[in-house]
């Protein structure tokens, strides 16, 4: 067990070597260097066992997790992909698309988790990228910058605040026992009753934030930035072809029969207005109505309820087409329309074997529920123009089938002699339309509740909880088949969480060693007592920390060191406060400074030097509107 002076010591090392390992080996898991810091502090003495592990029983965590489920139900009720038609419908241009998205992203990520909003609105918007030929590297990092930009606008937007606020209840709590304890105990009975006043005045200021207290800087940086997104940033950013979609043009198209059915959105609607008519590789050769065919199809033939829609197209598309709810394939009639049970199954391609015992029998004929508990969606053979009636087509060895088919068909089947090759189609997700009402109700109710729960005195503390309330809504997602239990489980990123978790700890250390205090009085030294250059100092090196580390974990960091500097430097702590969350949410320069620039940069075909050219002169303007808005408190 290591000197009690040597702690602080310890603590400021354990962070440091972290931070160099995150910057030398670019691959390093970030989860794991936080763990093995923290067990480090822990072994050493720095902290005890149960302070070292409380962050991940930390309100704040539970909230982020239950964020997490309850935007996985969204997702899976397919209320992005309505949200996504609604925003982005009839929209021709780039900055068409981002005059529509600023307002809605920015009001959305106000209220639900920024990295929960990109992993909806990355795929709706990749679609959109494909339909109108435009390279996603356009559109993805604009989302991402506008969610961090409306996820400082409240206390609930971003998990940053949220870690932010769990820190002040802990820190204010531990103050107000150690300020009576000092005078219950005599030790500070020879201080002036200003002084008193004084340090109790402090201990108020450093209160957790209200819901909408960060928004008083956070909205008119939102406001700016947006402005910076929609004028500015299209001259910086890259312009590179989506090779996967280019790829898509020369990949094996399928024939296709989609059934219209009476409950369809795109009843009454022509081809056009539906998005039938621009599809990514997919092409609308005809529609057989009632026995009549239509061919060719014109833009403006109105989709009428039983039409029988042929396609012919790519994979990729044709997933797309099953996520429009009333569009169902058609060429196989055991195929699974029932929402719930339709959930449990998947998509799956297999190329028929000579020994197949579907070979020489039709697609009705075949029979693949009895035999294989599949339905027939699509069918492809190379080097032939098949007819435009699937279910008569006789199966010839070497034909391509797509199914739909229980979750373990791979697995199944993967060696059986009937195929060539089983394959699972990727980016297949069933949704569950029938539960898109009910998904949207529960999150306007979790909504309000939250908000009802920010107003003090308003709600018992049981229900005030934002963890609480949270996990409750994400509970009955699950219990509603909002969405399925391995959906729920899938959406908690637990790299994420013990990051968070462990941070919480190591900046625990900070304070409980004392280093934070001896940071903060070098920093007042070198600075001086000047208010406005240590919070123009603090936000620096804020920016700079969490462009290099993550947000979530310089915020557990530094609040501890910035109200220590407050309280060494005799200023009003309630700015700095709110400048390094402000520095710790908004990170626009690199990949790994918010997981959300993270998120889009493999679907972007980003560079780490194009995060620099777009989101440093953007990262530069908001630190100059949010210190001169700070300064004003000061």
């Amino acid at each position: 067990m290591l000197p009690v002076e040597c702690h602080r010591w310890l603590a400021i090392a354990a962070i440091v070597v972290v931070f160099l390992t995150l910057q030398l080996r670019r691959g390093a898991p970030t989860d794991l260097l936080f763990l093995a810091a923290l067990i480090v502090v822990a072994i050493a003495g720095v902290i005890t066992p149960e302070d070292a592990f409380r962050g991940f029983a930390n309100p704040a965590l539970l909230t982020i997790a239950g964020l997490l489920v309850v935007a996985a139900g969204l997702r899976s009720a397919g209320v992005l992909d309505w949200v996504g038609k609604k925003i982005l419908g009839g929209v021709e241009t780039e900055r068409g698309a981002l005059l529509r998205m600023a307002p809605a992203l920015i009001a959305t990520s106000a209220f639900m988790l920024n990295t929960a909003l990109v992993a909806m609105a990355a795929p709706v918007l990749v679609d959109w990228c494909r339909r109108k030929r435009i390279s996603p590297s356009r559109m993805l990092l604009p989302v991402s910058y506008l969610t961090i930009l409306g996820g400082v606008c409240t206390l609930i937007g971003t998990s940053t605040t949220l870690i932010a606020n769990g820190i002040l209840k802990a820190e204010q709590e531990r103050r107000i026992v150690q300020f009576d304890e000092r005078f219950s105990t005599g030790e500070a009975s020879s201080e002036p009753d200003s002084a008193r006043a004084a340090q109790r005045e402090f201990i108020d200021r450093t209160r957790p934030m209200d819901l909408f207290e960060i928004g008083s800087i956070g909205l008119p940086c939102a406001l700016v930035g947006a402005a910076f997104m929609l004028f500015i940033a299209p001259k910086l950013l890259p312009n590179r072809t989506d090779l996967i979609e280019q790829l898509g043009e020369h990949r094996r198209e399928y024939l296709v029969e989609m059934q219209v059915l009476p409950t369809c959105p795109l009843i009454g609607e022509d081809v056009e207005s539906a998005g039938l008519r621009h599809l990514p590789g997919l092409f609308l050769i005809e529609i057989d109505r009632d026995g009549d065919t239509l061919t060719p199809v014109s833009p403006q033939d109105i989709i009428h309820s039983g039409d029988r829609l042929i396609f012919t197209g790519v994979v990729s598309t044709i997933v797309d087409l099953e996520k429009i709810p009333g569009l169902v394939p058609a060429a196989d009639i055991t195929y699974e329309i029932h929402p719930e049970t339709r959930t449990r199954r998947r998509l799956t391609e297999v190329v028929l074997s000579r020994t197949s015992p579907l070979i020489g029998n039709t697609v009705r004929e075949a029979n693949f529920r009895r035999l294989y508990n599949a339905a027939v969606v699509a069918i492809h053979r190379n080097g032939v123009r098949l007819t435009n009636k699937i279910g008569s087509i006789p199966l010839e060895p070497g034909d391509t089938l797509l199914l739909q088919t229980r979750d373990d068909f791979v697995s199944a089947y993967r060696n059986s002699r009937d195929f060539y090759l089983v394959s699972s189609v990727e980016g297949d997700t069933s949704r569950r339309h029938d539960k898109a009402r009910l998904a949207g109700i529960l999150v306007l109710v979790l909504i309000v509740w939250l908000v009802l729960g920010a107003i003090p005195d308003l709600l018992p503390a049981s229900l005030a909880s934002p963890a609480v309330a949270s996990l409750a809504i994400a509970v009955v997602m699950i219990l509603t088949n909002c969405l399925r239990v391995s959906e729920a489980r899938n959406a908690l990123d637990i790299r994420v969480l013990v990051t968070i978790a462990a941070a919480l700890g190591l900046g625990l250390s900070l304070e409980r060693s004392g280093a934070a205090e001896m940071v903060a009085k070098g920093i007042v030294e070198a600075v001086g007592h000047n208010p406005y250059l240590l919070l123009a100092v603090l936000y620096v090196v804020g920016i700079v920390m969490t462009e290099l580390v993550s947000n979530n974990a310089v915020a557990a960091m530094l609040l501890p060191l910035g109200l220590a500097v407050a309280e060494v430097g005799g200023i009003d702590p309630r700015p700095i406060i709110l400048g390094i969350t402000l520095a710790a949410s908004l990170s626009f320069a690199t990949p790994v400074g918010y997981q959300t620039n993270l998120m889009v940069m493999g679907p972007g075909g980003y560079r780490p030097l194009d995060y620099l050219r777009c989101g440093g002169p953007l990262a530069i303007l908001m630190a100059v509107t949010a210190l001169t808005l700070l300064m004003w408190r000061l």
